[in-house]
């Protein structure tokens, strides 16, 4: 087996299969086990206004994607998963994960408009503008 940049690639894939599962079962600990919510819906480095609404999306979120990659590390390590069915069920996990907490961060912020624009976005009927006012 000669050694070059695609098994290389897989061992990294791999090796980092470990420490994120680590950290993502561990932060599903924290939130569903000690209550801790401060790695709920991280936006700019900021939790919601009411992060306990979201943390049990958030907790889901990192308890599903945990128990898969740490199902695919025993998986390969026993040798039941061919390469490619475990290169997907990795990858796709880490996308999907990445993708639904970025969602649900976005979701627990409000959005912040400036002013100009919160009224032109807004559903709410504006009462038009009197003599004087600003448009």
């Amino acid at each position: 087996m000669a050694f070059n940049v695609h098994i290389a690639m897989t061992w990294i894939l791999f090796l980092a299969l470990f420490p994120i599962t680590f950290f993502w079962l561990r932060r599903a600990w924290r939130i569903a086990i000690n209550k801790d919510f401060s790695e709920v819906a991280i936006k700019h480095g900021e939790s919601p206004p009411n992060p306990e609404k979201w943390a049990p999306y958030e907790a889901v979120i990192n308890l599903v994607a945990g128990s898969i990659t740490a199902a695919t590390i025993a998986g390969v390590l026993a040798g039941e998963l061919e390469y490619d069915t475990w290169m997907a069920l990795a990858g796709s996990t880490i996308w999907c994960k990445f993708f639904l907490s970025f969602a649900l961060s976005r979701q627990a912020h409000p959005m912040n408009l400036p002013g100009f624009m919160q009224r032109r976005i807004s559903f709410r009927p504006q009462k038009p503008p009197q003599d004087g006012e600003e448009k």
